[in-house]
Parts: structure tokens; C-alpha cells; sequence
């Protein structure tokens, strides 16, 4: 792996430390989607339909209003996406049983499958990295990605991250 230390007082980074620091982002998310997008591909799907079907795997029952907060899309978009994973038979709907209005999605089995096979090379990927950059880099490293994230959002995020 290459070694990426400034050295610097993270406190004072030049604006090149920082420059250095987005394109690394972009590298990594290159490569962190690139074997869920084959996958996906080979069932006509794209990036959109990784996101909805890893947030309802992740949070079972979550009512289309809620997936639609996380993801910060319009419904029209969640809609294509949601009508094309219900139709394959990857998400299933439920009414809600307080407010008949109310539609919770769930992945069927097939949906799981998916979900698995879609994550897997990712987790593998994480669990690397975070091998190779230790204990204290990984807390350092979750760290930096909450502060990427919209303070209003931050305990939000967590809350929803947490273990179970």
C-alpha cells in the first residue's frame, strides 16, 4: 500500500494536502463501487438501485417516506427505481398497519441474494483497508467520514448506524 502521511498538523493542511485528500476520495469511490456496478449491471440495475436496496436490507419495514430521507432523491426518481425492484421481485411492500397509506419495504429472498452478493466484495474491501491501517486509523477514519457528513444530519446518521 502506499503510504499517504503528510506528516502534517492536520490543523494546518495546505490547500494541496487537501487537493490530495478529495482525489483520494474520488479513487476510492471509484474503486469501492466498481464491483457492486458490474454486478448490478448484469441485471440492468445501476448505483440507484444499490443504495435502495442496502438501506431497506439494512432497516426492514422502512416506509418509502423514510428511504426517501436517507437518500435525498426525488420521488419520482425512487419510484423508477422501486417499481423495477418490486417488478423483479427483489422489494416487496406492505401496507402499515397504523396508517393503511403508509408502504414498507422489505427485501424478498431474492432480494437478499442481491444485497449480499452486491456488499460482499465491498466489506471485503473495508475489512482490508481497515487491516492494513490499524486500530487508530480506522477511528480516525470514521471520524473524518462524520465530518464529511451535514452536521443537522450527524446524529441522525449514527443513530441509524449503530449496532443493533
Amino acid at each position: 500500500m502506499v503510504d499517504v502521511k503528510s506528516g502534517a498538523n492536520p490543523l494546518f493542511l495546505t490547500d494541496e494536502e487537501l487537493r490530495q485528500g478529495i482525489e483520494l476520495l474520488f479513487y476510492a469511490y471509484r474503486d469501492f463501487t466498481s464491483d457492486p456496478d458490474s454486478i448490478l449491471r448484469q441485471f440492468g440495475f445501476g448505483r440507484a438501485h444499490h443504495r435502495t436496496i442496502h438501506f431497506i436490507g439494512r432497516n426492514p419495514g422502512i416506509s418509502v417516506a423514510e428511504l426517501l430521507g436517507i437518500l435525498r432523491i426525488t420521488k419520482q426518481s425512487l419510484s423508477r427505481v422501486l417499481s423495477q425492484l418490486i417488478e423483479r421481485g427483489f422489494v416487496i411492500q406492505r401496507q402499515g398497519t397504523r396508517d393503511r397509506r403508509q408502504r414498507l419495504l422489505h427485501l424478498t429472498p431474492e432480494g437478499i441474494e442481491l444485497e449480499e452478493r452486491v456488499s460482499a466484495p465491498q466489506r471485503a474491501r473495508v475489512a482490508r483497508a481497515y487491516r492494513e491501517a490499524g486500530g487508530a486509523a480506522v477511528e480516525g477514519y470514521r471520524k473524518v467520514l462524520l465530518g464529511l457528513i451535514n452536521e443537522q444530519d450527524r446524529h441522525g446518521v449514527l443513530k441509524s448506524i449503530k449496532d443493533e
